[in-house]
């Protein structure tokens, strides 16, 4: 910090503000002990008195009315035009100092190998979303999600059967097998389908079961499309499913938060988090699910 930085408008107009209020300050206080001293009032004493003690029926001075009127001006001007809104302010000194560390970090971070986005990740995670996910993400006995096998076929064959509370998209809650109408032999032929075609995982552990779930995924068209990607007449309505298993998936629930069971998961749109640390925490999160 640059102390007496003249070239800082709000530098320059403390100092000038200062100065006139030592200025005025002792003008005023001379004038007061020199009144004192040699004037002696002639003036009407008012009606009332505390304890035989009586003041004068002054008028108002016309350098005290004059000095409140021009005081009054200076502070619209000051609230409208000087300052803080039209110069400086802390809420834009934090966005600024933000944006300048946002650039150095991805500046410094932006070519991270896989294992060291994986570890920021990590440290991320223990820090924001081990309150509700544990530690070991296994989400504490069912009170969070257990990312340990979130973005695995295992997951998607839960999820078809237990619906998801959604990621607040159009569409909102999804709801369970049985009251989509799926049938229960159905659910790990549409979960192999999913995994193998249509999803970042690419593969499935029941390729016999591809085909027909295929045909099931009827069902999932409505609000998924029949790409996956959630998209109906280009309105993103339902999470993209050709994402899962990735850690974009991840990046895009922390940008919209999350529904579940014990609340709602908020949205890192914030600021809280930065692009490259989201991606991060999406490689950690994945990794779990690899078993890396």
């Amino acid at each position: 910090m640059q102390w007496l930085n003249l070239e800082d408008n709000v530098n320059l107009l403390s100092l000038i503000g200062a100065i006139l209020i030592i200025l005025i300050t002792l003008v005023v206080v001379g004038r007061m002990f020199k009144q004192m001293k040699e004037k002696k009032m002639q003036a009407e004493l008012a009606d009332h008195d505390w304890d035989g003690i009586k003041e004068y029926k002054n008028p108002l001075p016309v350098a005290w009315a004059v000095i409140f009127f021009i005081l009054i001006i200076w502070a619209i001007w000051y609230f409208l035009w000087g300052y803080p809104l039209n110069s400086y302010s802390q809420i834009g000194e934090y966005n600024k100092e933000v944006t300048t560390h946002n650039m150095k970090f991805q500046e410094k971070f932006q070519n991270l190998s896989q294992e060291d986005k994986v570890k920021m990740g990590q440290n991320l995670f223990l820090v924001q979303c081990s309150t509700c996910h544990g530690i070991t993400a296994d989400g504490i006995n069912n009170k969070a999600q257990n990312l340990n096998v979130w973005g695995s076929e295992e997951a998607l064959i839960d999820v078809i059967t237990n619906g998801s509370k959604g990621m607040n998209y159009l569409m909102g809650e999804m709801l369970g097998a049985a009251d989509n109408g799926i049938a229960q032999e159905d659910i790990p032929a549409i979960a192999a389908y999913v995994a193998k075609e249509l999803s970042a995982i690419k593969k499935t552990k029941n390729e016999h079961l591809v085909a027909r779930g295929k045909e099931a995924f009827a069902v999932c068209v409505t609000c998924h499309g029949e790409d996956g990607t959630g998209k109906i007449d280009g309105q993103v309505v339902a999470p993209d499913l050709t994402t899962y298993g990735s850690s974009s998936f991840v990046v895009e629930v922390l940008n919209r938060g999350k529904s579940g069971s014990i609340g709602i998961m908020p949205a890192f749109n914030n600021g809280l988090l930065n692009d490259i640390q989201k991606q991060a925490v999406g490689e950690y999160v994945i990794s779990l699910s690899r078993g890396e």
